[in-house]
């Protein structure tokens, strides 16, 4: 997970029905036959390192990623050329799926660290979708998925705290490293206090801050961008208030 991570090239040609990400990934749900049919149209790329791009934004929409190893962000450019983070994306997700309308991208997404995806040609999977209902049904639930994670994002950014923004933030992060296998309590953030405020809709100031109380109040310990979760309960507690609170005041009218 660290971005120095050194990757081997032997490594990263592991088939579907071996990969450690398949309960993560497409193949979830598909017989071995049909796997077999997945991975054919599979295209390994070479490892990426920081800074390069999958796609740029308005660039014609070939291609879904799932991220094999590191993590990506996807971001957009504002009228006065700032960043907009958009999303963190780990081993597992998808990325390009907003774009499979328009067929073209409505975002960038650039590498965080040292990284590995595979490549799925959309018009090779789509073809390979209409004659496998399993792989149909997979794309459909990742669709719903990120449709979900849209709205749970905009209700967190319009009705939270900055401290329940962060909170909820690294409780996600915990929870979608544990569903790979590491630590829920210890990560390295590939990502920079900047990115973190950009994508939570905080100043880079106030990210910061934050992190120093949460590191004074014992709920974590902060080494640059090692983060160990001390009390999780709490974080949870910080995460969840806004929510507690939305269905308290339903509850009162």
């Amino acid at each position: 997970m660290t971005s120095n991570t050194v990757i081997s090239i032997a490594n990263i040609k592991i088939a579907c029905q071996n990969c450690s990400l398949a309960s993560l990934c497409l193949p979830l749900g598909m017989n071995p036959a049909d796997v077999e049919k997945l991975e054919a149209i599979v295209k390994r790329t070479r490892p990426l390192r920081r800074g390069d791009h999958l796609f740029e934004t308005d660039a014609p929409f070939r291609s879904l990623f799932a991220v094999k190893t590191g993590s990506i962000k996807t971001y957009a450019l504002g009228a006065d050329g700032s960043e907009q983070v958009l999303g963190f994306h780990l081993p597992g997700e998808l990325i390009g799926l907003d774009a499979i309308q328009s067929e073209q991208h409505r975002c960038s997404a650039r590498v965080l660290e040292t990284s590995t995806v595979c490549e799925l040609p959309f018009h090779r999977l789509e073809e390979l979708a209409s004659h496998i209902p399993s792989l149909q049904h997979q794309l459909f639930r990742l669709l719903s998925k990120e449709i979900s994670q849209d709205s749970d994002m905009a209700a967190l950014l319009g009705r939270s705290t900055a401290e329940e923004r962060l909170a909820s933030f690294l409780l996600s992060l915990s929870e979608r490293y544990h569903r790979r296998g590491f630590s829920a309590k210890e990560f390295i953030l590939s990502m920079s206090r900047q990115e973190i405020g950009s994508y939570l809709g905080l100043a880079l100031e106030t990210v910061s801050r934050l992190f120093t109380r949460f590191q004074d109040d014992g709920i974590l310990q902060v080494d640059r961008k090692h983060i160990a979760i001390k009390d999780m309960d709490r974080l949870k507690t910080l995460a969840h208030h806004q929510a507690s609170c939305d269905r308290s005041a339903d509850a009162q009218t």
